[in-house]
This record gives structure tokens, sequence and C-alpha cells, in this order.
């Protein structure tokens, strides 16, 4: 079985909801963890993510723990990295023993050929200030100079108050089945390319959705603001499903 999961947005909240979020994201580890060949983290499991060549955030000890606990066990955990999360280092890969990628990746699942991403600076050839930022922060040379710069402090002050406008822009209010459109057009730009593909999963909208088409299926996961969040699984058939999490 395969496990995907994305938007935790760990560290989102003041501490109380931060705790119950860890728990029940750890929660989920565990249960996943009963059967999985692997486990995939589509970004965004954290709010913010800041790495230093030696400091890393304070916080997330739970979680940490766990995947280091999972991937000692033998069981593969995959680590996207999402808008708010993209600034590491090999933090993840050396402490943890998780892989880590920062480009959405195609693989064979279960027999079946699946595109996995985030789904943030895809499809945004008609932003060119989202693309803009989308460069700036992906620049290793700022990610450096900034990180000579600023203090760790004040760094994820600035952080957490950049990542809670971000996220306001997906608050589950304003969102419809239409907000997806445009990875929806990025995905059948995709099949047209390679016809092979056998679905394509998603995460960042923060709206559990699964889209089908003329041989095409897109697989959105939910994000984890609500009790019992949205994931994903892929069977031995490697067939996908959306499930929810009862904590």
């Amino acid at each position: 079985m395969y496990y995907f999961a994305s938007d935790v947005h760990l560290g989102a909240d003041g501490s109380d909801e931060t705790r119950r979020r860890e728990r029940c994201f750890v929660a989920w580890l565990d249960m996943a963890a009963r059967d999985a060949e692997a486990i995939f983290l589509v970004g965004d499991i954290f709010d913010f993510w800041f790495e230093y060549v030696r400091v890393i955030p304070k916080g997330f000890v739970r979680t940490l723990g766990k995947l280091a606990e999972l991937s000692d066990r033998g069981i593969k955990v995959y680590f996207f990295t999402g808008n708010h999360d993209m600034w590491c280092y090999d933090y993840f890969e050396r402490e943890c023993g998780i892989k880590v990628f920062f480009a959405p990746q195609r693989m064979r699942l279960a027999g079946r050929e699946v595109l996995i991403a985030h789904g943030d600076n895809m499809n945004i050839g008609d932003k060119p200030l989202l693309r803009f930022m989308n460069a700036i922060f992906r620049s290793k040379a700022a990610r450096r100079i900034f990180s000579w710069v600023v203090h760790p402090d004040l760094a994820l002050r600035f952080g957490h108050w950049w990542s809670g406008k971000s996220r306001k822009t997906h608050a589950a209010e304003t969102l419809t089945p239409d907000s997806l459109r445009f990875l929806i057009d990025y995905a059948r730009e995709y099949e047209a390319r390679h016809p092979d593909i056998d679905y394509i999963i998603f995460g960042h909208m923060h709206l559990p959705y699964d889209y089908s088409e003329d041989g095409l299926r897109v697989l959105f996961l939910g994000s984890w603001d609500d009790a019992h969040p949205t994931y994903a699984v892929v069977d031995g058939d490697g067939n996908p499903e959306l499930k929810t999490f009862e904590p």
C-alpha cells in the first residue's frame, strides 16, 4: 500500500491547535505504517520551514521522531517540498532518513504510472508576479544570503507571518472545484504529452477532489485543518482512492 498526505501545516496555529494537529498526523503515520510500502508527504507538511546549515525550526519533535522511526524500520518515506517548506538542506535525509524531492516526480507504483507534485509553481505563465516571487524563493543564492543576514528568530517570525497570508488564500470557504482548474489544465496538457500516465496526485489546494475525464484522473489531497483530514491510498492493484482519517 502507498499512502499520501499533504498540507498538514504544522506550526500554523496556536500551541493547543498545533499540538492537536501534530498528534493527529503522527497517529496517521502510525496507521499507515501498518502496511505501507511507502509514505508520500506531498508538500506543506510544515507551515514554515527554513533550515540553516546548523539550525532548524523549534518544535515538531513528535513528527520528526516518528519519521526517523519509520525510516529505521525500513518504510520508505518521500518528502516533496511545498511552497511553505521548500527551504531544506540535508536535515530530513541525514537525520530522519527520508528522501526529499524539490520537483514533481513520475513513479511506477503497483504497476501504474503516477505523477506526484505539490502543485505550486505549475501553470502560472499568466501570473508574472507569482513567477517572479517563485524564482526568488527558489533561488539558492537568495536563500544563502537570507540565512547569513537574518537571525533565525526574525526569519521564523517573518516566515510565519508570510505563511499565514498565503494560507488564507486557500481558505476552505473560498474554494470550489473550479479553483482547481489551473492544475487540471496542467494535468490535461501533461497527459497529452505522456499518454501512458495513469493518474496524477496533487496537494497545495486544500480541497480534496477526485477528478476524471476521458482517461485522465487527478486526485487532490485535502488539508489537515479539519479534525477528519483527507488522504489518499493506492492499493496493491494500483487503484487510488481518497479516504478520511478518523483519529
